[in-house]
């Protein structure tokens, strides 16, 4: 018997936990949340920098990476521009305990990963690794 049948045969319809959190279900709803209306501030102060995806703007926010933290962002443009210097196409960066899966062709991040989210993983289709 699947958990829904057994809920609804117990006359339970919805269960939740803890906090009710809303999560944006639309390109539109993810672009306009606070958390990328931040990152697009932060992206601002750095013309020319490398853009971030809309999947890799959702990781930065579902995994509390934040890129505005320290000198994150000028590190990961420095290691874009190391990237494209040595003819690079899709590379891996990391910097300090963060992942960023890039595009160098685009000049747009991919996706992004946290230490805990690195553990265990298997990198495909890149050509390269930035360490910064």
């Amino acid at each position: 018997m699947l958990i829904n049948e057994y809920l609804q045969s117990k006359g339970i319809s919805q269960v939740t936990t803890g906090n009710a959190v809303h999560i944006p279900h639309s390109a539109e709803e993810t672009a306009n949340s606070p958390f990328a209306q931040k990152l697009k501030e932060k992206l601002s102060e750095q013309p020319g920098g490398v853009e971030f995806s809309k999947h890799a703007i959702e990781r930065l926010e579902d995994r509390n990476i934040d890129i505005g933290e320290g000198d994150m962002l000028e590190r990961l443009n420095k290691a874009v521009e190391v990237a494209q210097e040595k003819g690079a196409r899709d590379t891996l960066v990391l910097v300090d305990e963060t992942a960023f899966v890039v595009s160098i062709k685009n000049n747009k991040v991919i996706t992004t990963l946290s230490e805990e989210d690195m553990q265990g993983n298997i990198f495909t289709n890149i050509d390269s690794t930035v360490i910064m």
